[in-house]
């Protein structure tokens, strides 16, 4: 159970394409997820991206 007035968090990683970062970056801002962070993926090409945004209706 939550506590009224807490948000509750939903969490995503993605792939991230060093040759396309703004637009994939500004996709997911669209639909409501804010980055958190950016970490190296497997390779140097590679990055991996975490957000969040609040549950609705939860």
């Amino acid at each position: 159970m939550s506590s009224p007035g807490v948000t509750r968090w939903e969490y995503l990683t993605a792939p991230l394409l060093i040759h396309n970062t703004k637009a994939i970056l500004d996709n997911f801002g669209r639909d409501g997820w804010e980055l958190v962070t950016v970490t190296s993926g497997a390779n140097p090409e590679q990055l991996v991206a975490f957000f969040k945004r609040p549950v609705q209706g939860g």
